[in-house]
């Protein structure tokens, strides 16, 4: 398979913003914003990739969140992915990738969805993917799992302590480089450097 290489520019949709009462009034709050340069290696496709991606945290976002869908975008960079305006719009993923006849090629939960979500999104969408994070995971997992057993969505589960180490790493502004190998990321920054693995929960065909 011969390797992928482009440098394309990617930018997130959210402007919404969320209120928050001071003395009586309702005071907008906005999106802080962070810019990404990332170098990424992904040995396991393989593909290769300058991505310069500017990325909304919703006020009501963790960092932790942020980086999982940061580092989400660069195990699955593709041509048309892209970032959705995401928790402020509960009817769209966190990612998309759409085919040139206006189709989704890939839609992305990432968090802990319901079943019912993810029933949808196979309806609609080629392919399904959810990428799992937070410390309640396994919960979420041994609740749900017979409900997503019989749909045709892949499920990752990254592991909670490896995302609280990448969101350590945050700066507004960002130079950083992603190698993928296996089923683990290796993250380096000028504010450090950490590895995030995650498994594999549910394969598709």
């Amino acid at each position: 398979m011969k390797p992928m290489h482009s440098s394309a520019r990617w930018k997130i949709n959210d402007t919404s913003h969320s209120l928050k009462e001071f003395n009586g009034v309702s005071v907008a709050l906005k999106p802080i914003i962070y810019k990404f340069k990332i170098a990424l290696t992904d040995l396991n496709r393989p593909y290769y990739d300058t991505l310069n991606l500017t990325i909304a945290q919703h006020p009501s976002e963790t960092l932790e969140r942020m980086m999982a869908r940061m580092l989400t975008f660069c195990l699955n960079a593709q041509e048309s992915l892209a970032f959705t305006k995401g928790l402020s719009t509960a009817e769209e993923p966190d990612l998309r990738a759409h085919t040139l006849d206006g189709r989704i090629a890939l839609w992305i939960d990432v968090g802990e969805p319901a079943p019912e979500r993810i029933k949808k999104a196979t309806r609609i969408a080629q392919n399904v993917k959810v990428y799992s994070f937070n410390s309640k995971s396994d919960v979420w997992w041994m609740q749900e799992q017979a409900k997503f057993n019989p749909l045709n969505a892949a499920v990752f589960r990254f592991q909670w302590p490896d995302i609280q180490a990448l969101a350590k790493l945050v700066q507004r502004t960002m130079d950083i480089s992603v190698t993928v190998s296996e089923q683990s990321a290796y993250v380096a920054a000028e504010s450090g450097e950490c590895e995030v693995s995650w498994t594999v929960l549910q394969a598709t065909d």
